[in-house]
């Protein structure tokens, strides 16, 4: 695969430290949240990845409907709903992710035809197939 970017980041003290990327556009205090015991007071590793995923996910939505020549307003969103937690195997902790799809103004068939084939080019969607459950919602 022939890459066209690749991003640099370091993080230092693991979920109670600090993150950055190496350009500086990206510089976090990383803590747990309050849920998993934390002071709650810096961004998590969920919600980064949250983040990263709503944006990509979005764009691979606008790719696809640009594609079928569906118009998608600026006001079109994802929400990315990431959940940590035990494994049932109880070998460590996994994920869950939770997409909810925001197009106005797109029929909604249409919306979950777009959604499903999104999936197909989000390189999140695809790394993340068959490793961790992901749901989409249109909403």
């Amino acid at each position: 695969m022939p890459i066209a970017y690749t991003a640099h980041a370091t993080s230092t003290g693991g979920r109670d430290g600090h993150g950055r990327t190496d350009d500086g556009k990206l510089d976090v205090k990383l803590s747990l949240p309050k849920e998993m015991g934390g002071d709650g007071k810096g961004t998590n590793p969920e919600q980064l990845f949250a983040v990263g995923y709503s944006a990509c996910y979005l764009g691979a939505v606008r790719f696809v409907a640009g594609k079928e020549k569906v118009p998608v307003t600026p006001e079109a969103s994802v929400t990315a709903n990431v959940g940590v937690g035990m494994r049932e195997d109880g070998g460590g902790f996994g994920l869950e992710v939770a997409l909810d799809v925001h197009l106005p103004g797109v029929d909604k068939a249409v919306a979950e035809d777009i959604a499903a084939k999104a999936h197909v080019v989000c390189p999140y969607s695809h790394a993340t197939r068959g490793n961790i459950k992901v749901t989409t919602r249109i909403v």
